[in-house]
């Protein structure tokens, strides 16, 4: 009987952290399109008009951490009836301290549907420091539209 008390306990005690840690997740309100090598993102023009500081007191360039993603693509390397695609992408770490990334992003159909979902890391990019990467992806490149719907840099320990 004292053994089903103690493991009682501990289930309860389990269940109400989750609860609270379940609690603490925010929603991103929706998703930016993946940089356009000519247009402003929402995160820059708000930081032009004197939006958010950087988290963590970091120094950096005008500009969002989301401006560090430089480009992310679809790259359709196939060839001879064999599918080959990937998602490229290039990170220009503009913090002044070394850096880790995550960003999640979508594909949108032309008709709206997504159609793949995925998370992306960077790990260690030093301040200036350009770090490029890839991944295999299933998507076919006809009308799909990537989307990142969170970003986040936080400092690399």
């Amino acid at each position: 009987m004292r053994r089903f008390s103690v493991v009682a306990a501990g289930a309860a005690v389990t269940l109400v952290g989750g609860l609270a840690v379940g609690g603490c997740v925010a929603e991103n309100g929706g998703s930016a399109p993946a940089p356009d090598k000519g247009t402003a993102s929402a995160e820059q023009q708000q930081a032009e008009e004197g939006g958010e500081e950087p988290q963590g007191g970091r120094s950096e360039a005008a500009g969002g951490e989301r401006d560090d993603l430089v480009s992310f693509e679809i790259d359709d390397r196939s060839q001879a009836g064999f599918d080959n695609v990937w998602v490229t992408w290039t990170i220009r770490n503009r913090s002044s301290e070394k850096s880790d990334y995550t960003w999640d992003w979508e594909a949108v159909g032309p008709d709206g549907k997504r159609l793949y979902n995925s998370t992306e890391w960077v790990t260690d990019v030093q301040p200036g420091q350009t770090a490029t990467g890839e991944s295999p992806t299933t998507l076919k490149t006809p009308g799909v539209t990537i989307n990142i719907t969170e970003f986040n840099r936080s400092k690399s320990w």
